[in-house]
């Protein structure tokens, strides 16, 4: 039991700015850490869920709604995902060599298309959640945050990895994976699920655009790098969140 608890707060410590007590960061205790990982998205869809609420008593604007919901993702992790999806995107645009290509995913520095590309990014998602106007459309959208931490835990432990070091790696290799799998497996269920009871059209699509962005991930990821990395798993949450917004919008605006 008491594996169990460490790994839940090694998974909200790693992935979150929420505050967790201290626990020894050994291999015994990120045995289960993986399984927790998708609780961070359902802390921040339910903040998302309660900050629409607000809005809607205080008859906010559609500019503070939306900023609103793009920047309690953001600050509830400290931007680890943010961070991941700028250093993919150099990689990717530099247009070199696999080994050249890991090497600037290691690399601190923010290069020009890193930041283009967050820029283009969060002005089409800050579109896409302005126009989340049902209770329905918004509910698959905080979803969307449980949904892609579940099938990035399930590419931690079924994808190949690009390089036997880093964070990713000291998860994958250590995580007791037949619990792992379980328990990701009954919680993607559970998911799909309540999207498809929340709206039966919009869930399903979000489920299906999720999906298809994970197929890509694990395509591009393979091809371009070898196999996934931590920054690699930043930029496919980054997409996939980004499926979660565009696909109830695009509904809503039909």
């Amino acid at each position: 039991m008491k594996t169990v608890f460490s790994s839940l707060v090694i998974a909200f410590s790693m992935y979150s700015k929420i505050p967790m007590p201290r626990v020894e960061w050994t291999e015994e205790n990120r045995k289960y850490a993986i399984c927790f990982f998708p609780l961070v998205g359902l802390v921040t869809g339910g903040l998302c869920y309660v900050w629409f609420l607000i809005c809607g008593h205080l008859q906010a604007g559609t500019l503070l709604f939306s900023a609103g919901m793009a920047a309690i993702p953001l600050f509830l992790t400290g931007g680890i995902h943010v961070d991941g999806f700028m250093d993919t995107m150099d990689a990717m645009h530099s247009y070199l060599p696999r080994e050249e290509k890991l090497r600037i995913l290691k690399d601190s520095h923010i290069g020009a298309f890193s930041v283009i590309c967050l820029l283009g990014y969060y002005l089409t998602y800050l579109g896409w959640i302005s126009e989340l106007r049902s209770e329905r459309a918004v509910l698959c959208f905080c979803l969307g945050f449980l949904l892609s931490r579940i099938l990035s835990g399930l590419s931690i432990v079924y994808f190949p990895g690009a390089k036997k070091e880093g964070l990713l790696y000291a998860f994958s290799s250590t995580a007791h994976k037949r619990s792992v799998r379980l328990v990701l497996f009954f919680l993607l269920g559970v998911c799909v699920l309540g999207m498809v009871l929340v709206s039966p059209l919009a869930g399903s699509l979000t489920v299906a655009g999720n999906f298809a962005v994970f197929g890509w991930y694990r395509y591009d990821s393979k091809k371009e790098f070898g196999g996934i990395t931590g920054d690699l798993a930043g930029w496919f949450l980054l997409c996939a969140e980004w499926v979660s917004a565009m696909v109830p919008a695009v509904i809503a605006l039909l």
